[in-house]
């Protein structure tokens, strides 16, 4: 008769055989699923960033299809995005901007000051517990695209590089805009 502690080697080989193959299957593996899509967006409790114009939820309900993104001066694939960011802006689709975890507020206006300011508004979530959490941010940058609702229609983790610009977010703000 085989020990109960036999067994344990190949039971964690099966969990382990199991979870590569439910990964293997997922439509985009590369991608990071998100509770909230379709969903209203969660609370925004942000505190001031400097001198910036700040927003709350209700503006996230406003007319129009807006990004909330979430990002760092120490981040550097934030820096990365940074053009793609501006170029959204020049078009005029307002994005609303969430320091995510930022220990010195001067680095933040710095990297503004420095690179320009893509955000209609901004604030900090300085802990990354007060509104980074409910939004389910894994890490930054992330970018939100909001309907005029106030929905959420697409969750994207990572940099905006020119050819996901192209492919995922203006589909994504596209769809919102017929929604």
């Amino acid at each position: 008769m085989a020990k109960p502690l036999m067994l344990i080697p190949p039971l964690v080989f099966a969990g382990f055989a199991a979870l590569v193959g439910v990964g293997m299957f997922r439509d985009d593996p590369d991608s990071l699923p998100s509770a909230r899509a379709g969903q209203v967006a969660p609370e925004v409790v942000i505190t001031p960033l400097a001198a910036l114009p700040t927003f709350d939820s209700d503006a996230l309900k406003e007319e129009g299809v807006k990004l909330v993104n979430f990002w760092a001066s120490w981040c550097a694939p934030c820096r990365a995005e940074h053009d793609q960011l501006m170029a959204l802006q020049a078009e005029g689709v307002p994005i609303y901007g969430i320091n995510y975890k930022e220990p010195d507020m001067d680095n933040a206006i710095g990297f503004l000051e420095e690179l320009g300011n893509p955000f209609d508004a901004a604030g900090q979530d300085i802990t990354g517990r007060d509104t980074a959490v409910e939004w389910g941010v894994y890490g930054i940058p992330e970018t939100y695209v909001i309907d005029s609702d106030g929905v959420i229609r697409l969750r994207f983790a990572g940099p905006i590089t020119e050819s996901i610009l192209e492919s995922t977010i203006r589909p994504a703000i596209e769809a919102a805009r017929s929604n």
